[in-house]
């Protein structure tokens, strides 16, 4: 191996290889590979029913692949195969978590309780598993302070702060997203997964959406995002992926991707025999430059 791939394999965050999920007669997924690196947001898209989410349940357990391998490179040194853990291993020991297309929030409860149920492992250990707590020790007394005060600092970055004491049912809808992904990050995640969670939001809560996402990849926590909305996409990834079919079409910078004529096609609906014409348009637009 050269020195210019152990770099690479360095800032490798999570790896994934020869993926495959056949449902049946149906493969979802098809010989799928790519790699995220640690310090960006990496973008998987393309057309419904590319197989897109059936890739985030291989990487968080939802689902064990037909085959492949899916490697988690922690910065502590660990690497650990996600395909061989129960799914909450996966948040616990590899420290990912994810988010879905539609929120799951504890809407009874209130805004702060939401992200101290995120928590509850942590506090449980803490309290000897009840009884240290119920003994109010003094120990236990510390972890919860440090829970609270974890959970006001997610509040805050969410620009949620002054709805903690609201049950979060009655949130906004764009206040609801962010809450979820606040939730998520009080586990202490390295990579965050969200399935697309710029949907049904309106322009202003997009941008709030993309200033919380920033400021998570700002302070060491990954992403890797499902995402419809271009915009969004375009907008704050610094890596994109295609899949189309399940197998994979296009992988670079948001640049490369846009202006990639398979990329195009897929999501035009261009006939396979127009590709060719679609291809050479961009070749004779650039000068002739791949």
């Amino acid at each position: 191996m050269t020195s210019g791939n152990n770099t690479m394999t360095n800032d490798t965050l999570l790896k994934v290889e020869h993926l495959s999920m056949k449902f049946g007669g149906l493969m979802a997924i098809n010989d799928f590979s790519f790699e995220a690196k640690r310090g960006e947001i990496t973008a998987l898209i393309g057309p419904n029913g590319a197989g897109k989410t059936t890739v985030f349940n291989c990487i968080t357990g939802f689902y064990k692949p037909t085959m492949g391998m899916i490697t988690m490179f922690q910065k502590n040194g660990r690497q650990h195969l996600l395909e061989r853990l129960p799914d909450f291993e996966i948040t616990k020991k590899a420290k990912v978590a994810r988010t879905f297309q539609n929120i799951r929030l504890f809407s009874g409860l209130t805004v702060l309780e939401n992200l101290l149920v995120a928590q509850h492992n942590a506090l449980m250990k803490a309290s000897g598993y009840t009884i240290l707590g119920l003994l109010g020790l003094p120990a236990y007394k510390r972890a919860a302070e440090a829970a609270i005060e974890k959970a006001k600092y997610w509040l805050e970055k969410a620009d949620l702060i002054d709805r903690a004491d609201d049950p979060a049912g009655d949130l906004p809808y764009g206040a609801q997203r962010r809450l979820e992904i606040a939730r998520a990050m009080c586990t202490g995640p390295e990579l965050l997964c969200l399935d697309e969670p710029a949907a049904g939001l309106n322009p202003k809560e997009s941008l709030a959406l993309n200033t919380l996402l920033r400021s998570i990849r700002d302070e060491g926590t990954s992403l890797l995002l499902i995402e419809h909305d271009m915009s969004v996409v375009m907008e704050i990834s610094d890596h994109v992926v295609v899949l189309e079919y399940g197998q994979k079409i296009s992988d670079g910078t948001p640049d490369h991707v846009k202006n990639d004529p398979k990329v195009i096609a897929a999501y035009l609906g261009v006939e396979d025999e127009e590709l060719d014409d679609a291809i050479h348009e961009v070749e004779a637009v650039s000068g002739g430059k791949n």
